[in-house]
């Protein structure tokens, strides 16, 4: 399943996820969680419940409220019937939470957001005994500061502060190190589509493989700095074709620029995206 771009939608909207559908995202996330206030939760798992009876065109998945919230078993009896392709489960810490979940669903993959409490981020390297559970693995930049009180995870300019950008890390590696894709959190100022689309390219730069949109307007941009380029392929192709012309050899020259396995490695990597 190829996520380049996970569109949030409030599951008390069913309005909104029906425009969704035509946005351009790769998969939508039907919100049952900070989207929806407590004296909507009910109607909003009947409406995500409804909208997942329909024919689908692309993967919808759910978030659900945290495990330990005392909502979450609710969340479950509304939507597992109905099969959502799978769960987003927030303030995730590490691998027991998701065999908890787990256990709660059966067959259902899932993707924890794997951040947004300070006992999380000592989870972030569990992820890979619960793998063949996982969607990938994501991270957000929100709840965490409150947890700690901190004032703001961003500097005026809107780039992260030095503890948010170690979680940013941390969930990278921790994604790759379970071998599951690595997502990228939101961008919240949905209407700055130039920062948006910084961080959607740094976010492929530095090995995330998708990132989630709180907004349509910012599913093009997602989209866009998550597929690689012709040209970028063209090259990709070159190197394997050079290694696969040249067997046992460790480093070849191409372009005047000396290439070995890692190199071979990132090629068939991007041309296993496209």
């Amino acid at each position: 399943m190829a996520l380049r771009s996970l569109l949030f939608v409030p599951g008390d909207r069913p309005d909104r996820m029906e425009k969704a559908l035509s946005s351009g995202a790769d998969a939508l996330i039907l919100d049952l969680e900070d989207a929806v206030t407590p004296d909507r939760k009910d109607a909003a798992r009947a409406a995500v419940a409804e909208f997942l009876g329909h024919a689908r065109t692309l993967p919808l998945f759910v978030r659900v409220n945290p495990l330990d919230g005392g909502l979450v078993d609710d969340d479950l009896a509304a939507v597992v019937g109905a099969k959502p392709d799978g769960l987003l489960l927030p303030k995730a810490e590490g691998s027991a939470d998701v065999k908890r979940l787990a256990e709660r669903a059966p067959g259902l993959p899932i993707l924890p957001i794997a951040t947004e409490t300070p006992r999380a981020i000592f989870g972030l390297g569990s992820y890979g005994g619960v793998a063949s559970h996982l969607i990938g693995l994501t991270w957000g930049a929100e709840d965490l500061p409150a947890a700690i009180g901190a004032s703001t995870s961003r500097e005026p300019d809107g780039s992260f502060t030095p503890p948010y950008e170690l979680a940013r890390s941390l969930t990278l590696f921790g994604a790759h190190a379970a071998e599951v894709p690595a997502i990228e959190t939101v961008s919240p100022d949905f209407r700055d589509l130039d920062r948006l689309r910084f961080y959607a390219e740094r976010g492929r730069r530095d090995g995330f493989t998708g990132m989630m949109a709180i907004h349509p307007a910012q599913v093009p941009v997602i989209n866009a700095a998550f597929t690689p380029s012709e040209a970028e392929l063209a090259h990709a192709r070159r190197v394997v074709d050079a290694f696969a012309a040249s067997p046992g050899v460790g480093a070849l020259q191409i372009d005047g620029k000396m290439i070995d396995a890692p190199h071979l490695k990132a090629a068939k990597r991007l041309l296993g995206i496209a």
